[in-house]
């Protein structure tokens, strides 16, 4: 029989590896669970072929241990940290290990020393009688609201793991959405600045390279050619100083960003933008509809919900738009009615929203309507690269063109003086 390697948690909080001899990945769980161990991860031996198995897998996006490495700086916990807090922790609660003991467990193995002594704080709290979402209420910043009335309704109810469970797959589906989006900027954001330092090495290298040859030519030279010829003098002489106020520029304009004031432009500007404006709003619509889904599905008040899911969009212009939409729920008004007046959702949007309401399954339709949002957005962004990528490499080719030209009209011009 294979060998498997072992990760799991004992009954006294400590943490077990070993090996053991088992028929399949998931006849050696129950050999674990059998020895009164929860398993936390299992993997096959070397020179097996059986296949292995990660526990955690039971929760999406799981990931054994938390992010950081023996080099990596430790910034603090982050968005990833959570989000592996949140899968290891379910995990053991739903295999039956106390909460006290699954936090103890989490705490040895985290790699990095903040994240053992925000553990700590919170094992701390819970020993003293307090319930999860009590003791990650002093967090709030870095797991959010949403998160701690997820957890306050799961220990209402009794359906702590399996909250946590829904809150793991909720974390990888806003990171796969997040990512998407990431990782299709990418190669255009690569492009820009390729072709910014490509027109900059043209200009400070290339052109002065000619200059001796046009001395003489003065105002015979053509207009194209003295406008480069003065652009390369601009970025060979001052390149260093043009640099500098980009980056203060920069550095300015993400301060200013960081204000009220400013989000409230970028958002506008964003919604504004004739394709991806659209891409933004849908996006936004994703977030909030599965937050609210996630969040009735779970026991919360619609009126409690509604202002929780309304704070995890980012857009300030969309949130704004959301206000009325809680007055007119506590009168009595139905949430479809009231989202048609923030002329935010599509009429696709609305009809399920108001079919959710009429079959009780409003929590269902809304993260139904996260999916087929979602979809809508990925193909958006598809159809944005289409168009966007040719665009840059059109613009990129016609000004390093117009540089070649220039350089070109200079020397036929040398030429036609010289016979």
């Amino acid at each position: 029989m294979p060998d498997f390697a072992y990760r799991a948690a004992a009954g006294d909080g400590q943490l077990r590896s070993g090996t053991l001899e088992a028929a399949s990945s998931e006849a050696a769980i129950r050999q674990l669970q059998a020895r009164g161990l929860t398993p936390l991860q299992v993997e096959a031996g070397r020179g097996s072929a059986a296949p292995s198995m990660a526990v955690d897998q039971a929760v999406p996006g799981h990931k054994a241990a938390f992010a950081g490495g023996f080099l990596a700086r430790d910034k603090g916990p982050g968005a990833a940290d959570v989000h592996a807090f949140t899968s290891e922790l379910a995990v053991m609660l739903r295999a039956g290990l106390p909460l006290d003991r699954a936090l103890r467990v989490l705490q040895g193995m985290a790699t990095k020393p903040s994240v053992a002594a925000l553990l700590d704080e919170v094992l701390k709290a819970v020993k003293s009688g307090k319930g999860l979402s009590q003791a990650l209420q002093p967090y709030l910043p870095l797991f959010g609201e949403f998160y701690v009335n997820m957890l306050r309704a799961g220990e209402a109810g009794g359906q702590l793991a399996e909250v946590l469970a829904r809150l793991a797959e909720h974390l990888e589906r806003v990171k796969a959405l997040r990512e998407s989006v990431i990782s299709a900027l990418t190669y255009p954001a690569i492009l820009v600045v390729v072709a910014a330092i490509s027109v900059f090495l043209m200009l400070g290298f290339v052109v002065p390279q000619f200059e001796s040859l046009f001395d003489d030519m003065g105002d015979a030279l053509p207009l194209p050619t003295r406008l480069i010829v003065v652009a390369g003098h601009l970025v060979a002489d001052w390149g260093w100083l043009m640099a500098l106020a980009a980056a203060v520029f920069t550095w300015a304009l993400r301060r200013w960003l960081a204000t009220p004031a400013g989000r409230d432009w970028r958002d506008g500007r964003l919604l504004a933008m004739p394709v991806l404006g659209g891409v933004v709003r849908k996006y936004e619509v994703t977030r909030f509809a599965r937050g609210m889904g996630t969040l009735l599905g779970n026991g919360v008040p619609i009126v409690q919900a509604l202002r929780i899911a309304a704070d995890t969009m980012s857009n300030q212009r969309l949130r704004a738009a959301l206000a009325g939409v809680a007055p007119a729920i506590k009168q009595g008004g139905r949430l479809a009615d009231a989202l048609q007046g923030s002329a935010l959702f599509s009429p696709l949007a609305l009809n399920m929203v108001r079919l959710g309401e009429e079959t009780g399954r409003l929590d269902a339709m809304l993260l139904e309507l996260a999916r087929v949002t979602d979809g809508e957005v990925q193909a958006g962004i598809k159809r944005t690269l289409t168009l966007l990528e040719p665009l840059l490499i059109l613009l990129l080719g016609a000004v390093i063109a117009a540089i070649i030209v220039s350089i070109l009209l200079g020397i036929l011009s040398v030429n036609e003086l010289a016979n």
